[in-house]
């Protein structure tokens, strides 16, 4: 298929885990015109977008513009809610012993006469004790509570505002994707990559099986994790982070037997942390630290950083094929997922024109790397004493992440970035979760009574205590069965 003229007929994806079932499904749904056609390789150890349970919020968007009832992307798969992780042992607080905080996705609290709810609760910790910041998050407090409602249809309701994920089963999902993927016309072709033709032009001209077949696209889409099986044979330009984000090494154990929670714990340890939650549990460390012997075992190598062009010429990279972190704060899936909805919105021709992956490339990278802060700032505002915590806060954060921190500081003010995966709150969430406060007061809250400010804050906390304490457990009855009903 030399011809680059005209549009793309043809595509091929590599990878049958969720990542790469994920995206022939998503092309096949949303661009029916296509052919496509899926290696379905078994994904990697190291490839984390397909081994964890644990979701952002942004897979129920997926499901949504897939066409995905409900019951076939959830219920059927065995999927809970989800509404947030609380982190344990990442800093200490005020009386100097370690402490925790819950980051959920939604609001804080209200704007109070003008002025952010969270400059108002920064000048009240400055003098006083007030409630922990997550007391005036629905989801932080249901999450805590093990309760859950669906959200209100009003934003500015009590119980309203926030945002949940899902935890799910990797396999049943992917069979799940798998079986949506086939009725929607993708084809599945058995073998196993062995290498990759490039043609004269410099483009990828067919995938090599096996068995000897040649299988030719217009377009190549690769989900092999890590490795990149297909990208790989175009160029091995990458991007280190591990300055910033120093843990290598994931041991995952499974706990499918635990019960279900809408919270993950994510635990800080001398070298690294660990997690349960969601039916898995497992351990991310830095194997070279001191004390890292404790953990036991070699673990799945993860060395994070990204590809400057994971889309080049006829081939593009997502996934852990593209961007590689390490699964603190779950969002190995979501890139993949986020790159998917970008090829379907951003397809070329088949000439895959320069100008246009440019600006493919551009809108990953900038997602990449504010996700690269957003991890690499749960590290670089930790006061953990230990030799590993030390040396990666004393390391320079990225351009990007300082001044974010250093805006933060100053007035309590957070610059918008362009992709930003996390939300205004979901940054706040985990700033003053770790004891990071605004320097001064905003002089938008300046004329605002501190006692004033108090009061209504304490009513707020109180009211939503009561709220969601009248809600059902969790796990009482499938919440998004209740969701499907009240539609």
């Amino acid at each position: 298929m030399s011809d680059r003229h005209g549009p793309i007929r043809r595509v091929l994806v590599a990878g049958g885990g969720l990542v790469g079932w994920s995206a022939a499904a998503a092309l096949q749904r949303r661009l029916p015109w296509l052919e496509v056609v899926i290696l379905p390789i078994a994904p990697p150890a190291d490839a984390i977008a397909d081994r964890m349970r644990a979701t952002l919020p942004s897979i129920l968007g997926f499901h949504e513009d897939l066409g995905l009832s409900d019951a076939d992307a959830v219920v059927r798969t065995g999927s809970n809610i989800r509404l947030g992780t609380l982190f344990e042992g990442w800093t200490t607080g005020r009386a100097g012993h370690l402490t925790d905080y819950v980051h959920a996705y939604g609001r804080h609290g209200r704007p109070f006469e003008g002025g952010s709810f969270h400059l108002h609760w920064a000048r009240a910790a400055r003098h006083q004790v007030p409630a922990p910041f997550d007391r005036f998050s629905a989801a932080a407090v249901m999450a805590r509570a093990g309760r859950f409602a669906v959200p209100a249809d009003d934003p500015e309701a009590l119980v309203g505002g926030f945002e949940h994920g899902l935890h799910i089963d990797p396999v049943r999902y992917a069979a799940m994707l798998r079986a949506f993927a086939l009725h929607c016309g993708v084809r599945e072709r058995a073998g196993d990559l062995t290498g990759v033709e490039i043609g004269e032009d410099g483009f990828v001209a067919a995938a090599l099986l096996a068995e000897g077949d040649r299988v030719e696209a217009n377009l190549f889409v690769d989900a092999t994790g890590p490795a990149a099986r297909l990208r790989s044979a175009l160029d091995d330009a990458r991007i280190s982070w591990a300055s910033w984000l120093p843990c290598d090494r994931l041991i995952l154990e499974d706990a499918a037997a635990m019960p279900a929670d809408p919270l993950d714990r994510v635990t800080a340890h001398g070298c690294g942390w660990r997690w349960t939650g969601g039916g898995s549990q497992g351990l991310v460390y830095a194997s070279a630290s001191a004390g890292a012997a404790e953990w036991g075992g070699q673990g799945v190598a993860i060395d994070p950083g990204t590809r400057p062009r994971p889309w080049l010429r006829n081939c593009v990279a997502i996934g852990d094929a593209a961007t590689a972190v390490e699964p603190l704060e779950w969002t190995n899936l979501h890139l993949a997922h986020s790159a998917i909805d970008r090829i379907v919105a951003m397809l070329p021709g088949r000439d895959c024109a320069p100008v246009e992956l440019a600006e493919y490339n551009r809108q990953c990278a900038a997602e990449a790397e504010r996700v690269r802060d957003f991890l690499a700032l749960h590290y670089a505002v930790s006061d953990r004493p230990e030799p590993f915590w030390r040396a990666v806060a004393d390391v320079a954060p990225p351009p990007s992440l300082a001044h974010s921190l250093a805006q933060f500081r100053a007035r309590g003010r957070l610059p918008f970035y362009e992709e930003e995966t996390f939300a205004k709150d979901s940054w706040l969430a985990v700033l003053i979760g770790q004891n990071v406060l605004p320097e001064r007061d905003d002089p938008l809250i300046a004329l605002v009574p501190p006692d004033r400010a108090t009061a209504a804050m304490t009513h707020h906390a109180q009211a939503l205590a009561a709220a969601i304490a009248a809600l059902p457990p969790a796990g009482a009855a499938h919440p998004i069965l209740q969701r499907s009903r009240s539609r």
